[in-house]
């Protein structure tokens, strides 16, 4: 594993707060008190750490660690802006940590929660959606599926524009040949042989598919198809839930999930309980309120229950991409967009200079008794009355 430059060296780091807790580790909010000055001309950034030891380390959270941290090692020899950048990664016997920058604006579900109705408009959507599904091509390219999909892991930069976290659940792919697409365009109603041609050019790896393994197998070698059971249970795919095997077409049903929620404020087949919600998943469609509309069609057409059928399927991004609801966006100017429809305020920007700095050792040896200041709530939880302006 690589290690973080000499300046970086864990001994050279101060936390200021703890981002958030969970069975992959601990994030805390931290900067380098060896080059950095006064707090106002701090660097912040995101520090993940994952304890080796038992009872908070097992087998398989190392496991984990260690592929996320591939992907990111991966991600740092091809860039996005919409996908975290490795700025260190360091490891000792007790445990792992790598080092992202630090997205003050939280994430998607502190921010639904801060709306007047607990909602998203259609056009703030359609913008958080579009950038979404630019950094899922991206991973799609690489031959990986994200497979954790929610609004949980959707961060708000400090220039308003998401960044997806979490990769511990992802998975290598191997490309889809141009055979396989062309054997899908002779189906009806599916590519022409041309344009299984056009969007092989095109998208190259980003309709891949990956090998059969048992839910046991807990490897992450590239092939076909997966039959891992992995992901938050309300955007499981049903043929996940079905133990069919899946690939690349569970991260555009998680975003149909994912659109549902932002417009609704709650998921499409939320149940009583883990059965249920399954049981709602393989069966039930996706009930909507007032008359259809663009957003409407497309989260129908991404929660196609049959894989085969779903938008993004086929052809990849490109039939997402040119579904009517982004009629007139311009794409390859989203990065440029300066005014996106949240900026973190200064006060987020900025971390106050009176918060005190704590050793991260002495964290976990006290039995973590810091809470995060940007966790995201539960789905239950009322908001603030704050809207965003339309862009």
């Amino acid at each position: 594993m690589a290690t973080l430059s000499p300046e970086l060296q864990f001994h050279n780091l101060r936390a200021v707060n703890v981002l958030g807790n969970g069975a992959m580790g601990t994030v805390f909010l931290v900067y380098n008190h060896i080059t950095d000055g006064p707090s106002t001309h701090r660097q912040y950034f995101a520090l993940k750490v994952v304890e080796k030891s038992f009872p908070h380390g097992t087998t398989d959270v190392v496991r984990r660690a260690g592929w996320e941290v591939s992907v990111l090692e991966r991600l740092k020899q091809k860039p996005h802006p919409f996908l975290p950048l490795l700025l260190g990664t360091f490891e000792t016997e007790e445990m792992v940590a790598w080092a992202i920058p630090y997205c003050c604006g939280g994430d998607l579900n502190v921010l639904r929660h801060r709306q007047m109705d607990g909602v998203f408009s259609p056009s703030v959507i359609r913008f958080y959606v579009a950038e979404i599904v630019c950094a899922l091509q991206h991973l799609h390219s690489m031959g990986i599926v994200y497979r954790d999909l929610k609004p949980e892991n959707v961060l708000i930069q400090s220039s308003g524009h998401v960044t997806l976290t979490d990769f511990d659940l992802s998975r290598a792919l191997a490309p889809k040949s141009l055979r396989s697409l062309i054997q899908m365009s002779e189906k009806p109603g599916s590519l022409s042989v041309k344009e299984a041609h056009t969007c092989v050019r095109l998208n190259k790896a980003k309709s891949a598919r990956v090998t059969p393994m048992t839910r046991r197998d807990s490897g992450f070698s590239s092939g076909e198809r997966s039959n891992s059971f992995v992901g938050t249970d309300e955007y499981l795919a049903p043929e996940v839930v079905r133990g069919d095997g899946h690939e690349f077409a569970v991260d555009w049903w998680a975003l149909g999930v994912l659109c549902y929620e932002m417009l609704y404020g709650t998921t499409p087949f939320r149940g009583k309980n883990r059965k249920d919600t399954f049981a709602r998943i393989l069966m039930m469609p996706p009930k909507f309120t007032a008359k259809p509309t663009l957003l409407t069609d497309l989260i129908t057409k991404l929660l196609e229950k049959e894989p085969t059928r779903r938008l993004g399927y086929a052809s990849g991004v490109c039939e997402i991409q040119e579904h009517p609801f982004f009629d007139g966006l311009r794409w390859d100017l989203l990065t440029e967009v300066v005014r996106p429809p949240f900026i973190p305020s200064r006060d987020e920007v900025e971390i106050e200079s009176k918060q005190d700095c704590f050793n991260i050792m002495e964290y976990f040896q006290n039995g973590r008794h810091l809470s995060s200041p940007l966790e995201s709530p539960s789905r239950d939880e009322c908001g603030y009355n704050v809207s965003f302006t339309k862009f």
